[in-house]
């Protein structure tokens, strides 16, 4: 009988916790939906989640996706977990499984849990979904860009697992069914999850390109087929409501919908808007970490409110556990702190005022800014947005912006306002020797692996930069033969994964700030290129702040033979017109082969360096070669 008693006491006890739901889309910006000012896509979905919910409109994410998605489920900046860029297929580091999750703290108080969609944490077994806290996943693991041909094969494919195993494989054109298939796992969870509290995490592939609209949505919108793609999610979006609905569990369930970036603005008309703000993807602009938001919680959060008060990813963690009947203090999170707050009061209209200090942003372990209310300060040079340069008006530091004025931050307020500059750098100077640079004193280790492995035999490259052996040839191309604006597939150019090499070429331009070659990525990578008229050569061995970079020390004039080599001993040397100008002590090789396209004269996808060139490059580039003993 007492053991009924309390069987029955517990289940009330669960019945009374709310669900969650959180729906995360990919390079979603601020302008590509309805309820925040997009016109050539219809999202009557999400039209009305806002008329019913809260519209966010200072949420904050992070530049890049692996750093978001560490911040959202951790409720830590990436620079405290050392997440500070993106994972790439068979690197040896992850969300460190020592983190507790959003799915871990929930999956304690009874909650079932599920991850369907994009991970991006890493792909080592260990730092999977179903070792982070979720009972199930089902989705693409990384960003749906990252397709390798596998061993044998002839296509380009991305892995979808279900839990830890790859189920299959999925060539471009299978990913138009990646939404809907999602939504159908997502739907059925919660099915299956309707009669205990649940945590439902939907991070879509979709918006990232390669856009690929399931073929009921394609020609729809007025956008071509990125808008196309928006309409599906939208559509999406109202299965998981409908659902609720049908389920009754609509006054039951807290629903969040956001974006893990800005748009990603030089993909042209595959890229996003984040207008009326400044930036895209990659930078600290609000552009690039400001995304459309919105919560949805029928008889709780009062339907077609605003919030404007500074809140992000990072609070969800907080805000989760404590609506749950948890507790998130120093004695329950890993390493004892976390940056998020609980901004439930927000939510419930119980109050206008942000729970945090102050919001900071970050591009990799480098703090760029810090607000606090309307006031944003930039402490660093900017880049517009990933794989495009500075523009003038971002090279002086600081830089004061009101954005409760100025949302554009087009007018540096600095000499008008000392004292919120103070104030403000006070507060980033503290951050800074907390998790920022290279010697923090709050920063907590990445998970890492000993011997890391992709989740299949992959045919283009391993991890440790060794090709991997594959049933078909793969054509070389002739670097001399390449025209400017070419890209062209890593494995068609000479292998520098794991060992010295060489770049040798003729230039001839005008222009002073220019991308001459560009291999790689935020992981692995070398370019060349030109800053004030002066040779930079850069080697990227790592995410964040791991390259290393060499500058002549004066203009080049002219027609201008540029050598620049890693040797050996990771020694770096820059040689002008066959006479060496710079030298300098690396700390290691390019870790693989880079897995971006090898590009001349521009850098067409994720950025190797921060380079300061504003336009294409207009000129001559001969006698190029690679070469590696």
């Amino acid at each position: 009988m007492f053991l009924t008693i309390l069987s029955g006491l517990a289940h009330s006890a669960d019945l009374a916790k709310p669900n969650f739901v959180i729906i995360y889309i990919d390079d979603l910006g601020y302008a590509d939906i309805g309820p925040f000012g997009a016109t050539k896509q219809k999202t009557p979905n999400l039209d009305r989640m806002a008329r019913e919910g809260m519209k966010l409109t200072s949420f904050y994410a992070a530049p890049v996706c692996s750093v978001s998605r560490a911040q959202l489920l951790t409720g830590c900046y990436g620079a405290r977990i050392s997440v500070p860029a993106v994972f790439f297929p068979g690197n040896a580091n992850g969300l460190n499984p020592a983190e507790r999750t959003i799915a871990e703290h929930l999956k304690d108080k009874g909650y079932a849990t599920a991850c369907v969609g994009k991970w991006h944490l890493g792909d080592q077994p260990e730092f999977l979904p179903t070792k982070q806290g979720f009972d199930r996943y089902f989705g693409i693991p990384y960003s749906n860009d990252m397709q390798r041909k596998a061993v044998g094969g002839t296509e380009k494919v991305s892995p979808l697992l279900r839990d830890d195993k790859v189920a299959e494989f999925l060539t471009d054109e299978q990913q138009s069914r990646i939404v809907e298939r999602y939504t159908e796992e997502a739907t059925r969870f919660l099915r299956d999850s309707q009669d205990q509290p649940f945590f439902l995490y939907l991070p879509h592939s979709a918006v990232h390109t390669p856009i690929w609209p399931g073929e009921a949505f394609r020609g729809k919108s007025s956008n071509g087929r990125f808008g196309d793609w928006v309409e599906e999610v939208d559509w999406s979006v109202g299965k998981i409501l409908d659902t609720l609905r049908d389920l009754k569990l609509d006054e039951k369930t807290l629903v969040i919908f956001t974006s893990d970036n800005g748009p990603w603005l030089v993909k042209g008309s595959d890229g996003g808007s984040a207008l009326p703000l400044r930036g895209g993807k990659g930078s600290t602009w609000e552009g690039g970490v400001r995304v459309p938001t919105i919560a949805r919680w029928p008889g709780k959060i009062k339907a077609g409110s605003v919030c404007d008060s500074v809140a992000g990813t990072i609070d969800m963690l907080p805000t989760f556990v404590e609506l749950a009947g948890g507790a998130v203090s120093s004695k329950n999170i890993a390493e004892t702190i976390i940056d998020g707050r609980d901004i439930s009061k927000l939510l419930l209209g119980q109050s206008t005022q942000s729970p945090r200090e102050a919001h900071y942003y970050f591009s990799g372990y480098n703090l760029q800014a810090v607000r606090q209310g309307p006031w944003k300060l930039a402490i660093a040079t900017q880049p517009e947005t990933m794989g495009k340069g500075v523009e003038s008006d971002a090279g002086k530091n600081p830089r004061l912006y009101n954005l409760d004025e100025e949302i554009h931050e087009q007018t540096n307020l600095a000499d008008k306002h000392p004292e919120m500059v103070a104030k403000l750098l006070s507060l980033a100077e503290k951050m800074d020797a907390e998790i920022g640079g290279k010697n923090p004193s709050s920063r907590r280790p990445a998970g890492e692996v000993a011997n890391p492995k992709t989740l299949y035999p992959m045919a283009d490259s391993a991890p440790n930069g060794n090709a991997l052996k594959s049933n078909t040839a793969t054509k070389s191309v002739s670097l001399a033969d390449l025209s400017i604006g070419a890209a062209t597939q890593s494995d068609r150019v000479p292998q520098v994964g794991g060992q010295p090499f060489t770049v040798s070429c003729k230039v001839e331009t005008d222009q002073r700030d220019i991308i001459l070659i560009a291999h790689g990525g935020l992981s692995a990578g070398y370019a060349l290129h030109l800053r004030d008229g002066r040779v930079v050569f850069v080697v990227r061995y790592g995410n964040g702040d791991n390259l290393a970079e060499i500058v002549s020390p004066t203009p080049i004039l002219g027609n201008t033979k540029i050598t620049a080599s890693l040797a050996a001993d990771h020694v770096l040397t820059l040689s002008v017109n066959d006479k060496v100008v710079a030298q300098k002590k690396g700390v290691a090789f390019v870790p693989r082969q880079p897995a971006e396209d090898f590009c001349l004269g521009h850098d067409n996808e994720k950025p190797v360096a921060i380079y300061s060139a504003k336009e294409p490059f207009k000129g001559q580039i001969k006698e190029l070669k690679i070469t590696s003993p």
